[in-house]
Order: C-alpha cells, then sequence, then structure tokens
C-alpha cells in the first residue's frame, strides 16, 4: 500500500507511483504551483505551507473547488450518484445531463460520477466542448470517499488556492518562493501515440516549447521548475539546459491493455 495520500480522481498520467521520484527533486519553498493540476496527485503528497491548482479545464478545477468549499456535504451529495449501481442507460443519462448542466455544484458531482464510471478513466471533449467518453462497463465503480475528505481537510488546513488559466501566464506570475510542478500533456513517443486530449484544444509541438521557455524564465527569476515529461530526443532538446532524471514508468492508461508496457519518463529541473 502507498504511503501517500491517493487522488479522488482517475486520470491519465496521473503521478501517483511516481511520487518517490517526484518529491524529492522538488526545491523547498513557501508555495507549490501546479499549472497541470490533472488528478493533483503531487499536491495532495508535497508538503508546503500553501497550493496553487491551475488548469485549462474548468470542468477539474470546478470539482476541486467544490470539494474544498463544500466539504462533506458536497461528499454526501457525490455519493448519492454512486447508489444506483452501475447502468449504461444510467451512464448516458447522466453524461448528457452533465453536459446540460449549469450549476457548478451539481456539475461537479457529476463530473466525478463520470469520472469514476466512464472508460478508463478518460476525459475526452468532442469539438463542441460535450463530455463524450463511453461507459466503462466497470464491476463496481468506486467512491472515493477517504480520498474526498482528505483533499477537503488539506484545504481546511492550508491555503489551495485553484484557477481555470493558461500554464504560461501561471509560470510567468510565479514569484520568488514559489515552486512549480508541470505535468503537461506529453509529448508523443511516436506519431501514433499522442495522449493529449485532456481538455479542449490540443497540446503541440509549440506549447511544449512555449513550456520550456516559461521555465527558463521562471528560474531566472529565482523560482525552480520541475517538468514531467517523455524521455526523447526531442523533448532532451526542450530541456537541454535542466538538469534531467531519467526513468522508466509503467503506463496505467492504455487503448489497449497488453501495450501498458514501461516507458522512459524525464524529470527536467529548470533552477
Amino acid at each position: 500500500m502507498s504511503r501517500y495520500p491517493r487522488p479522488f480522481l482517475k486520470w491519465a498520467g496521473n503521478k501517483h507511483r511516481s511520487l518517490d521520484r517526484i518529491l524529492p527533486r522538488l526545491p523547498a519553498g513557501e508555495r507549490l504551483i501546479e499549472p497541470f493540476a490533472g488528478a493533483a496527485a503531487v499536491t495532495l503528497a508535497a508538503d508546503y505551507p500553501a497550493y496553487r491548482l491551475v488548469d485549462s479545464n474548468p470542468d477539474l478545477i470546478g470539482l476541486f473547488r467544490a470539494v474544498r468549499d463544500g466539504g462533506e456535504a458536497f461528499i454526501q451529495r457525490a455519493r448519492a450518484l454512486f447508489e444506483d449501481g452501475n447502468d449504461a442507460d444510467l451512464y448516458y443519462a447522466r453524461r448528457a445531463a452533465f453536459n446540460a448542466e449549469a450549476d457548478p455544484v451539481e456539475r461537479a458531482a457529476l463530473f466525478l460520477y463520470l469520472n469514476r464510471h466512464g472508460y478508463n478513466g478518460l476525459c475526452r471533449y468532442n469539438r463542441r466542448g460535450g463530455f463524450n467518453v463511453p461507459f466503462g462497463r466497470h464491476a463496481r465503480p468506486y467512491f472515493p470517499e477517504r480520498e474526498l475528505a482528505a483533499f477537503a481537510r488539506q484545504a481546511r488546513e492550508r491555503e489551495v488556492d485553484l484557477a481555470v488559466g493558461d500554464f504560461e501566464t501561471e509560470l510567468d506570475a510565479a514569484r520568488p518562493g514559489d515552486v512549480v510542478y508541470c505535468d503537461p500533456p506529453y509529448a508523443p513517443l511516436s506519431t501514433t501515440a499522442d495522449f493529449t486530449a485532456y481538455a479542449p484544444g490540443p497540446f503541440a509541438d509549440d506549447a511544449q516549447a512555449r513550456l520550456a521557455a516559461a521555465a527558463r524564465r521562471a528560474a531566472e527569476r529565482g523560482v525552480p521548475v520541475v517538468i514531467s515529461n517523455h524521455d526523447t530526443p526531442v523533448v532532451r532538446e526542450y530541456y537541454r539546459d535542466a538538469d534531467l532524471d531519467s526513468f522508466p514508468v509503467a503506463r496505467t492508461i492504455s487503448r489497449q491493455g497488453d501495450s501498458r508496457r514501461p516507458v522512459a519518463e524525464v524529470l527536467a529541473l529548470f533552477a
């Protein structure tokens, strides 16, 4: 069993299994910023006086905000959605309800339901912005009550700031005393291995280059930045002036179960 708190979300690229590598690479500071919040595995496990979680996906940040602000009341509201069994018709009805929902708290509860009942923990949207992940056919979807309560408790005990925003803006606004950990959609290993559709809009090569440039600017201002990515020649060129640590990581989400083999990842420290 892991000694670190588990995220309450299933998420492609979730860093829970890599925390033993990542946490020692994070310098000391007054606030940890994650501009690609995802499942927030690093924020949940790291020990800082304050945190800032940012993501381009408003549904993701909306869920974190609902847990932070609603606490136990929100957890029980979300739990009710898990008590009706695991049925495809119900899933698709709730997916349609989510796509039409305007109330932020109800939308957050439905987002958690879809995350735990949908296929392979994916988060995917169509061109119109509609959530379109198919039914997951899980035997018994897990309701992450302990994990939700742990984040709510963390948000009570320490400052946890939340925002929908752009990674480059966040990095340029970081100040000395901040530490930034970036877990962007990874650069593809090949032209057919591209898992970047976590939010509307692609994360292309120019975005990878902008991230590296923003990390350099932050480091020049005295803000250390750590970035995770695939270990490929292209990525190494992006991070050519950073301190690099490479290691194998087992895939946790793949289109084909038999292709979940270890791949090389790199941690780049700009400081």
